[in-house]
């Protein structure tokens, strides 16, 4: 049985040549939305968090505050013909995350090497804040007191529990 191998460069080929190439029921031209429109429909595509123990770098530097961008459907395919994710599958969220976060602290260059040395508590962090902004859009959540058994909401993206 022969094994073939895919790289990612295939992908970002056939994706490239399917959005150069415009198709025929979208050729229309349409004008641009007055600004008041505009500013309604403007999209948050990059979000801002705080990971709960952070990102020690090799110079023992922590690194807390990053961001994050919105996941396209290329970042969500790239790690499905990655060899790393084919030989185990637990790889993916690896990978993913290090494709849509924008930055870490000083860190601009996020890459699966960075991402395999946090903490399980900030991955598992990233992983939840990864699904709320791609599934829900935003970074709030309901949260109820254990005590009085009241609810509210609070921001995940950054402000830490008990500062102000």
């Amino acid at each position: 049985m022969r094994r073939r191998t895919v790289t990612s460069g295939g992908l970002d080929e056939v994706l490239d040549s399917l959005a150069a190439a415009p198709s025929a029921a979208h050729e229309e031209v349409s004008t641009p939305p007055p600004a008041r429109e505009r500013d309604r429909q403007s999209l948050l595509t990059e979000f801002e968090f705080e990971l709960p123990r952070g990102y020690v770098d090799d110079e023992g530097q922590v690194h807390r505050r990053g961001s994050m961008r919105l996941a396209t459907a290329r970042d969500e395919l790239r790690p499905q013909i990655d060899l790393r994710v084919k030989e185990n599958p637990a790889y993916l969220s690896v990978v993913l995350l290090s494709q849509v976060i924008t930055q870490l602290g000083t860190i601009t260059d996020v890459h699966a090497g960075v991402v395999e040395r946090m903490y399980a508590t900030d991955v598992a962090f990233l992983q939840d804040f990864y699904r709320r902004i791609n599934s829900e859009g935003h970074t709030h959540a309901e949260v109820t007191c254990p005590l009085c058994h009241g609810s509210f909401e609070v921001d995940l993206s950054g402000e830490r529990l008990g500062e102000s």
